[in-house]
């Protein structure tokens, strides 16, 4: 738990039930999901990190919420669907059998796909706190993630990143309060700066990637890229490329059978021996634990 919210495997501690279906932890981006049977319950959540939908799958009960002191009550069924902004307490208490569907949405896919929708800047994201939310599209995008985290198959995780991309879209287009960053400043890297580093990154993973082949992207001193970068995304460059070579060889490792030194080397690491160090640092685990989990 970090910041005082917690992550979507630390709600059963305080909303137990039982487990219907769960995604994978560590090959998924910006989306997880969690299937539960819930007996009736009165309960407290702790601010959650990340945004949720709740989509109800089986049992109807009345349902009553509280958030910012003030109680709001509903009827809820299969095919109803709840949103939950992130960071913020809540209170739930429902009289009968209920099994629901949780999506969860990190605050930087949301973002990133506003991002791209407007081509603009975005400060901050988020959602419209609804206890019966009217949207069928939400109910089926939920239901439909959830089919790939408990059943897969080959495509999988393109299918998730495609229903991800479109449940993002519906919840930004209808259910979401988008705080734009005001165009003009110059302590931030536009949109289209920030999608060439992105690109450029990606597409010199496996070579050494300095601060002045960053900044000559998108034509910057390298005083004024590092810290417009940094206000941008809220990392340093040089920690941004690292995750980058790290997401793309646990992405090698689970995917592939490349070996291990060759997917050091494709990810721009020194050697097998560097690519360990660092990935066990940020994932807790070896390269090696993540080839034998895939």
């Amino acid at each position: 738990m970090g910041d005082g919210f917690i992550v979507p495997d630390e709600l059963p501690t305080w909303v137990p039930g039982e487990v219907t279906v769960r995604s994978p932890d560590e090959s998924w981006d910006g989306v997880a999901v969690r299937g539960y049977r819930y007996q009736d319950s009165d309960v407290e959540v702790p601010p959650l990190r990340d945004f949720m939908v709740v989509a109800y799958r089986r049992g109807v009960t009345e349902m009553r919420r509280r958030l910012d002191a003030e109680w709001h009550h509903e009827r809820l069924g299969p095919g109803d669907v709840s949103l939950l902004t992130r960071a913020a307490d809540s209170h739930w208490t429902w009289s009968d059998p209920i099994e629901v569907v949780h999506v969860y949405l990190t605050h930087e896919q949301l973002a990133s796909t506003c991002r791209a929708m407007y081509e603009r800047e975005v400060t901050d994201v988020a959602l419209h706190d609804t206890i019966k939310a009217d949207d069928p599209a939400i109910h089926r995008a939920a239901m439909a993630i959830a089919r790939e985290a408990a059943h897969g198959g080959v495509g999988s995780e393109l299918l998730v990143d495609a229903l991800t991309t479109q449940l993002s879209v519906t919840i930004l287009r209808r259910h979401a309060h988008v705080i734009f960053r005001e165009p003009g400043g110059s302590e931030c890297l536009t949109f289209r700066q920030e999608h060439q580093v992105r690109d450029h990154v990606a597409s010199h993973l496996h070579g050494r990637l300095t601060l002045d082949d960053l900044a000559g992207a998108v034509g910057l001193s390298k005083f004024h890229f590092a810290r417009r970068f940094r206000a941008s995304t809220g990392t340093t460059p040089h920690e941004f490329v690292l995750q980058q070579r790290v997401d793309r060889a646990r992405r090698l490792l689970e995917r592939t059978g490349t070996p291990l030194p060759e997917v050091a080397l494709t990810c721009g690491f020194a050697d097998q021996s560097h690519m360990n160090r660092v990935v066990r640092k940020r994932l807790g685990v070896t390269p090696g634990e993540i080839r034998r989990r895939a």
